[in-house]
């Protein structure tokens, strides 16, 4: 009987914990939404602007999607169109600044327009995060050293908590004083600079992370 009694009281504990990680998982993920920066077709292959690694992060930042709409979260897509003169992609009325097929906005998720790199700067962003009571900010995107990282900084200062999916963003090489800089070296440099000082800016993890539930 003591035995028996040790077993149900050892099954009863088992049980309890995982109801507590269960809500605690809940919890961690209440007022939170995806933001989804630019991936659009410029980015792909044959477009204006084609990004080093641009399929492994648009496949993460679809599967990041598929995570949240399986839980119901808010997914806001964020859709560059440029109105500088003497832009070369996210031209207006191309398929180059259409939003790429692998993310596809539906119907119900809202899709913000913007011009600048920030995506808060002259949008509706703020305050529809704020109509939605939205505290917390999990961020995939491109390009990862330009518009997800000064959106990201931009967040941060409006108080969100800020997560960003490293390995669903992605940039290109760049060039400075004659010397090529890799994607590679790009995206270490940023992520691990907006995640300084204890993940001041972003907490960065992987895809594989985030549907873990870490």
């Amino acid at each position: 009987m003591k035995n028996l009694f040790k077993i149900a009281m050892t099954i009863c504990l088992v049980f309890i914990s995982l109801l507590k990680i269960n809500a605690q998982k809940k919890e961690s993920m209440e007022n939170t939404a995806l933001l989804i920066i630019d991936v659009q077709n410029d980015y792909f292959k044959g477009g204006n602007m084609e990004l080093v690694g641009y399929e492994k992060a648009g496949n993460n930042a679809k599967l990041v999607l598929d995570y949240f709409r399986s839980k119901k979260l808010p997914v806001i897509h964020i859709k560059h169109i440029a109105t500088q003169e003497g832009a070369t992609f996210f031209i207006p009325n191309t398929s180059g600044a259409e939003i790429n097929k692998i993310v596809l906005p539906r119907e119900d998720e809202k899709i913000i327009t913007k011009h600048y790199p920030n995506s808060f700067r002259e949008t509706e962003l703020l305050e529809y995060l704020q109509s939605k009571g939205i505290k917390n900010l999990v961020i995939t995107g491109m390009m990862t050293d330009v518009c997800v990282e000064s959106t990201t900084r931009a967040a941060f200062d409006f108080g969100f908590n800020n997560t960003i999916i490293s390995d669903a963003t992605a940039t290109r090489d760049r060039e400075l004083f004659g010397k090529i800089v890799k994607a590679e070296e790009i995206q270490r440099s940023f992520l691990a600079g907006i995640s300084t000082l204890g993940n001041l800016y972003a907490r960065v993890i992987t895809t594989s992370d985030l549907l873990k539930g870490k």
